[in-house]
């Protein structure tokens, strides 16, 4: 898998043992920084941890191994339905 900014992907032990168990996290990614140096099949990406609701918690960067990521959206909206969203 290729992330790419606008996806929502789901964390967990198999894209890094960081997040294994109940540190698994959901993210909705805001950049991937390929100029970055890593291992081989590893990648930095930036994104929004969200929390059950859809919001974010947090802003993190995370170091990951693309192929264990798995994608649960691509595009959709971070907030719930008929929440509206203020600059």
């Amino acid at each position: 898998m290729c992330p790419r900014p606008g996806d929502l992907l789901r964390v967990d032990g198999c894209a890094s043992v960081q997040f294994g168990g109940k540190r698994a996290l959901t993210l909705r990614v805001v950049a991937v920084h390929l100029d970055r140096p890593t291992f081989d099949g590893w990648v930095w990406l930036t994104g929004y941890v969200l929390d059950a609701k859809g919001l974010a918690t947090a802003k993190r960067g995370l170091f990951v191994q693309p192929a264990g990521l798995h994608r649960l959206a691509r595009g959709a909206a971070s907030v719930p339905c008929g929440t509206e969203r203020r600059p």
